[in-house]
């Protein structure tokens, strides 16, 4: 067991307990237990400088969309300072970036003269508008084919279901359910002929682009196709595909960073970046994002994940498009892994679960199940799901940022203003 000093925020040497975990692996994922909070987004950043700095990382990855991710890579490579806060709005997705503690690691990245890259995984348009993803392919595609013509069916559909945040992704599913088959099919189709141009003109494309440029505008076609199967899948009620074809779709993603990077940070959700099945409320085990990684990569794959007790969470109901976007936590159940780490420190701490004794090895395979939501729990076997665990006793929202709140839609505006308001007369 091994303590974590949040007041030593410049130090890391509290964090060299984890250099024989860590080794020579090229990705290190590390989980978070709920979005937007600030005590997992601080421990993300203290872990990436550590990684960047200690062991030479040279990339970071992010649940964010893929081809959003362009403009904060950009940025953190050569962007203008005084842009941060529009690249805060709009190069990261699911309201991933509108946050002071996204800024500060942002920050931080640039400060290395793009030294470390960023990337989203992530399907486009918050995982709910293709748009994004086929904008980046036609770009690519006026360059390395210029007289082609994209089937203006794809065009009008991709925009006729686009979105400007999470909070319009509701409007933008009903919008789905209500085109047409036809519609629909032709949509569908569509993208397979655009994969199946791309693949057979592969050498073409490459000779008149580069590989990266072409690998980049395969992944995010690779992103479209997906999120429109996950729509087809999310209109029939299997809700299992719905997950498992995103979480391939981001291992794909990962594998193609990989590409140019020698070694990645990878950070999400624990559910996406765990070795074993994750279960969601009222679901079959899903097949997650970590599970594909640490088949392809073996023990060059090293999952660190997080466990926590009590706090505010980022609300899991119709509450959230409204304005109340946290909601009272209650205490970790005692027969959770979340409960255990909870009644063996009372501070935040961590453990390398490769070296634990027998007695509290059988400890943790008791508490076989994790906090996925502020009252839901999912059965996994921690042991062979993560490497290592860190634990935060009380979990609190992440700080609003107002200058990337200026640049965001005004769906998003809304109900951050209601927030902020709700928060300052509490």
């Amino acid at each position: 067991m091994t303590g974590l000093s949040e007041a030593a925020v410049h130090a890391l040497d509290d964090l060299t307990w984890l250099d024989d975990v860590i080794g020579d692996a090229r990705v290190v994922a590390i989980g978070e237990s709920s979005h937007y909070s600030h005590e997992f987004l601080a421990l993300r950043h203290r872990l990436l400088r550590y990684l960047v700095e200690r062991h030479g990382f040279t990339a970071y990855a992010m649940e964010s969309g893929f081809p959003e991710g362009r403009r904060t890579d950009a940025w953190v490579r050569n962007g203008a300072p005084d842009e941060l806060g529009s690249v805060l709005a709009t190069g990261m997705t699911s309201l991933m970036g509108v946050w002071t503690e996204m800024r500060d690691l942002l920050g931080w990245l640039r400060q290395h003269n793009g030294k470390v890259g960023f990337y989203g995984i992530d399907l486009p348009g918050s995982v709910v508008s293709t748009l994004p993803g086929l904008e980046l392919l036609f770009d690519y595609l006026r360059v390395a084919d210029p007289e082609f013509e994209p089937d203006p069916v794809i065009r009008d559909t991709a925009g006729a279901l686009a979105v400007s945040s999470p909070f319009s992704a509701p409007a933008a599913m009903a919008a789905y359910g209500q085109l047409e088959q036809s519609t629909k099919d032709a949509f569908t189709a569509g993208l397979a002929g655009l994969v199946a141009r791309l693949a057979a003109r592969r050498l073409e494309y490459v000779d008149r682009t580069s590989r990266d440029a072409y690998g980049e505008a395969w992944c995010a076609l690779a992103g479209a196709v997906a999120l429109d199967a996950l729509a087809r899948a999310m209109a029939g009620g299997d809700r299992l595909s719905m997950m498992n074809i995103r979480d391939a779709a981001m291992a794909d993603a990962v594998e193609w960073i990989l590409g140019r990077e020698e070694r990645v940070v990878l950070a999400a959700h624990n559910g996406h970046v765990q070795r074993r099945p994750g279960v969601l409320p009222g679901m079959p085990p899903m097949t997650p994002l970590g599970m594909h990684l640490a088949d392809r990569l073996g023990q060059d794959y090293v999952v660190i994940g997080t466990t926590m007790d009590t706090g505010q969470i980022l609300t899991n109901g119709p509450e959230f498009y409204t304005g109340t976007l946290f909601s009272p936590l209650p205490p970790a159940a005692p027969d959770s892994i979340d409960g255990l780490m909870a009644a063996s420190h009372d501070g935040p701490f961590g453990v390398d679960l490769r070296r634990l004794s027998d007695a509290d090895a059988r400890a943790v395979r008791a508490a076989g199940r994790q906090r996925v939501l502020a009252d839901h729990y999912g059965d996994v076997e921690v042991l062979t799901a993560y490497d290592v665990l860190l634990h935060v006793p009380v979990i609190t929202p992440a700080h609003p940022d107002v200058d990337a709140l200026a640049f965001a839609p005004v769906d998003v505006q809304g109900p951050f203003d209601a927030y902020l308001g709700t928060a300052r007369t509490a």
